[in-house]
């Protein structure tokens, strides 16, 4: 429905418009701007169109009600009596009552008509929600932390290219704080790309001509990975290490475990990739 119907008219309501009654929720003309349209950029706003004469359209009103006040302040309810707001009636195209939209962002966003149950009104009002995740300001958030200047140093050198400089920032944040582990995940997938994006495609192919190249086979592992394709990179190393031993097959694994940490532990390839290693070694 975004952009369907414009709402510019209602940001000045005409002389003489009255608040309206009716309850907390309750708007009229001349709250509609405030209320609904600048309170939209912080939450998604349902504006609920009823009838005091629709035995229905009043029981959603107060469905709707119940469940604003359940909702933490994940969205605001403004509640609009029709027969008595005919322009914000109009403004929506509505056609029947009840009628109800969502707004966010000063802008329709999605809209019902007629009575529902109310398990499909928290469906409709969880999609509004996942919806705006993330796009409006918020309601009632704490204010967000400043980044950290070390980061950000070590980001902007990344930027420029500076592959060498950002490995010394986040070196030099993990020296101060050995517990860090945002800085040291940082560091290991910018040692991985340092080292696989000076290796050529043509390593595969390498490899695969040559089985007993233990060496081959770690740049060509390296090469798939760089290509998103772990299951493959990972395969690769677990084969190398079922054929080797001694120090080969420590290149091998330590490689394989290399690769592991660049991912969360309980991603599902990586924990079938450790249940093959360990069926490889023992």
């Amino acid at each position: 429905m975004s952009g369907a119907v414009d709402l510019s008219s209602l940001k000045q309501p005409p002389a003489g418009a009255s608040g309206g009654g009716g309850g907390d929720y309750a708007v009229a003309e001349a709250e509609f701007e405030v209320k609904v349209l600048r309170r939209s950029m912080q939450v998604p706003v349902v504006v609920a169109l009823y009838s005091q004469r629709s035995p229905g359209s009043v029981e959603l009103v107060h469905t709707l009600e119940r469940l604003v006040a359940e909702s933490d302040g994940a969205w605001d309810l403004a509640t609009v009596e029709a027969e008595s707001n005919m322009r914000i009636a109009q403004a929506f195209g509505v056609q029947g009552i009840p009628t109800v939209i969502a707004v966010a962002g000063g802008q329709p966003l999605a809209d019902f008509q007629g009575a529902q149950p109310e398990p499909q009104v928290k469906q409709w009002l969880s999609a509004v929600i996942d919806a705006v995740a993330g796009k409006l300001e918020g309601g009632d958030t704490e204010p967000q932390p400043a980044e950290d200047p070390r980061f950000t140093a070590a980001e902007a050198a990344l930027e420029r290219g500076d592959m060498a400089g950002a490995e010394a920032a986040y070196e030099a944040i993990i020296a101060a704080e050995p517990g860090n582990e945002e800085a040291k995940s940082a560091l290991r997938q910018l040692r991985f790309l340092s080292r696989a994006q000076a290796i050529p495609d043509s390593a595969i192919a390498t490899a695969d001509a040559d089985p007993a190249n233990v060496d081959a086979a770690l740049d060509a592992a390296d090469v798939e990975m760089l290509h998103q394709q772990p299951d493959a990179s990972f395969d690769r190393l677990i084969a190398l290490i079922k054929k080797t031993a001694g120090d080969d097959r420590t290149k091998a694994r330590t490689r394989l475990l290399e690769l592991f940490e660049l991912f969360d532990p309980a991603e599902p390839f990586v924990v079938a990739a450790r249940r093959k290693l360990a069926a490889a070694l023992y």
